[in-house]
Parts: structure tokens; sequence; C-alpha cells
């Protein structure tokens, strides 16, 4: 286990990149010390915040950070997408703008301890969710 800070990004510009998410979330769950379960719920929710990248976005960035003290991971999302219309929405429980199941927003709002989420219709999005040991 190290406990150190971690920093990682990627650009997810392609479907693939969705996987490589998943990896530097899981590889940086697993060196701060997460239970296996956890680290399951910060991949599935990394999964989930990629995906949203390559579906709804352009020119969308994944980044992830940990902390030592209080331990913990930050997964944070960026974009130049055509933003969210309405946030409250986008967390209810199947909704989905894009013909899916409707349980990426609320799932990661489930698996991770916080949730934060910044965007208005035509502008970026800014997406940070945390979770600490």
């Amino acid at each position: 286990m190290n406990r150190l800070p971690f920093h990682g990004a990627l650009k997810v510009l392609v479907e693939s990149d969705i996987a490589a998410a998943i990896r530097l979330a899981r590889h940086a769950a697993e060196q701060i010390g997460f239970s296996k379960t956890d680290v399951g719920y910060i991949s599935t929710a990394a999964a989930e915040l990629a995906s949203n990248l390559f579906i709804h976005a352009q020119d969308g960035e994944f980044e992830v950070h940990t902390n030592s003290m209080p331990a913990g991971i930050c997964l944070q999302t960026r974009d130049s997408g055509p933003g969210i219309a309405d946030i409250s929405l986008a967390l209810k429980e199947g909704y989905s703008t894009a013909g899916g199941l409707g349980c990426g927003l609320p799932g990661v709002k489930r698996l991770m301890d916080t949730l934060q989420i910044d965007s208005s219709p035509d502008r970026p999005t800014f997406i940070r969710a945390e979770k600490w040991i």
C-alpha cells in the first residue's frame, strides 16, 4: 500500500480510452489502500464517467487524484461538450439522453461519497466525485 498522493490524467477520445480510465482509477484506488469492494465501486464510477465523456462530449479529459490525509480518491472529468440542460433530471434513475439505461450519473452518486456537477446548456461540464477510506 502506497499512501503517497497520485495524479493521472488522460483524454477520452476513443472507446478504448474508457478502459484506460478504468485501469487508471483502479490502480490509484489499490495503491492508496481501498478495499477490493471499494476498488470495484471506484472502477465502476470511473467507467460511467469516462463513458459519458466518450458518448456525450468532445475533447473530454478524465483525471484521478489521491490524497493521503485524509485518505481518499477524486475522479474528475471536464469537457467542451454540449453541457447538461437539467442536472437534477440527469441524476434521476432511468433518465437517459442517449438511449441507455439511465444509471450512469445516479450510479456514480450512489457509489461515491460526494458528487459535484457544474454544467449548463452550451457550456463545458465539470464533474468531481470523491470517495474516502
